[in-house]
């Protein structure tokens, strides 16, 4: 199972990008810094509340499509299994 910071991170991305910000555009808007919206975006920190509200309302969505997650690929084999 991937880990939930892993998964919010891409969502942040996926949203960011949706909106052609940078990250740099991004931080800006939030008051967070870049290279935190960075280390989120990877999965390797995790966030408070206050923060994800900052970011949903900077990518103007719902707070609550940050935590949509969309199902893994499942891997195949060449066998396909």
């Amino acid at each position: 199972m991937e880990d939930i910071c892993k998964k919010f991170g891409r969502n942040i991305r996926k949203y960011r990008l949706l909106k052609g910000y940078s990250q740099e555009k991004l931080a800006e808007l939030t008051g967070l810094h870049r290279t935190y919206i960075s280390d989120l975006e990877r999965g390797r920190r995790s966030i408070s509340l206050g923060n994800i509200e900052k970011l949903a309302n900077a990518l103007e969505i719902d707070l609550h499509k940050l935590f949509i997650f969309q199902k893994e690929d499942k891997k195949v084999d060449g066998n396909g299994l």
